[in-house]
């Protein structure tokens, strides 16, 4: 009778533990649940124009605390939009980041609202040797032969942004310079008319700027004689000699390369 009980005793027991374990995992499960979201993120990295679909995003858990704004819970609210910037693998789909409702992918959606996107021609030494890349910003210059003018050379639009070069608007290898025959520039408006009719008046040629670099310069342009200026140099003592004018006033003749100047010393 007594090992009776003790066995009752035992099942209850067991019983009893087996009931406070369940229920104590469900708490915690519940308590998990409640502290996070579920959020889209990159499944891999994305380049700036690409097309968002279930191939190349996931769903994760989110600490609730933690949650950021325009952010996505579910993959279909995401298909079909477009990345306006890289977005790389883990990261969370924001809107911020995302091309407008409707906007196609590729060029077009990586475009700022209000500028437009102009293609240049460009060879090895004009394309800065392949290392002006969709992303770097560069200054365009144009040198203008004039007819019984010197020619001149000036910079007429400062921090331009590239987009694409050739028919290439992402970057596949940051490391390695790609020289191409065109360049796609991101312009506004009034930038698209200079640097239009720049081109058809002169030879357009880029400098590659600092990423972070955000001071703009004004020049008045280089000349042809600022090319070819001469530095100054003293009158060597063998190219004066004092000569006598018809008149008598003793004068000096300098010679200063190929021109000679009479300097009267009354």
């Amino acid at each position: 009778m007594a090992n009776r009980r003790a066995i009752i005793f035992l099942l209850l027991s067991l019983l009893t533990g087996a009931t406070a374990v369940g229920v104590a995992a469900f708490w915690m499960k519940q308590k998990m649940s409640d502290a996070t979201v579920s959020v889209v993120v990159a499944s891999r990295d994305l380049l700036a124009g690409e097309k968002l679909t279930a191939d190349n995003l996931k769903v994760v858990s989110w600490p609730s605390g933690a949650h950021i704004k325009g952010s996505s819970t579910t993959v279909q609210s995401l298909d079909g939009r477009v990345t306006a910037a890289t977005v790389v693998m883990g990261e969370p789909i924001l809107e911020g980041r995302l091309a407008p409702v409707g906007s196609k992918a590729g060029l077009s959606a990586i475009i700022t609202p209000g500028h437009r996107a102009l293609t240049v021609k460009v060879n090895e030494v004009v394309g800065v040797a392949g290392f002006a890349m969709p992303g770097n910003y560069v200054d365009v210059l144009v040198t203008i032969h004039q007819d019984n003018k010197p020619p001149i050379s000036k910079i007429v639009l400062e921090k331009i942004l590239v987009l694409a070069t050739a028919q290439e608007h992402m970057v596949r290898d940051e490391a390695k310079p790609k020289v191409v025959n065109a360049v796609t520039l991101e312009v506004t408006p009034e930038q698209a008319e200079k640097l239009d009719l720049a081109r058809s008046v002169g030879t357009l040629s880029m400098a590659l700027r600092n990423q972070i670099d955000q001071q703009q310069v004004t020049t008045r342009g280089a000349l042809i004689g600022d090319v070819l200026k001469a530095p100054s140099v003293s009158m060597p003592k063998a190219s004066a000699r004092e000569v006598v004018a018809g008149s008598g006033v003793p004068e000096i003749e300098v010679i200063r390369g190929v021109v000679r100047t009479n300097v009267s010393v009354r």
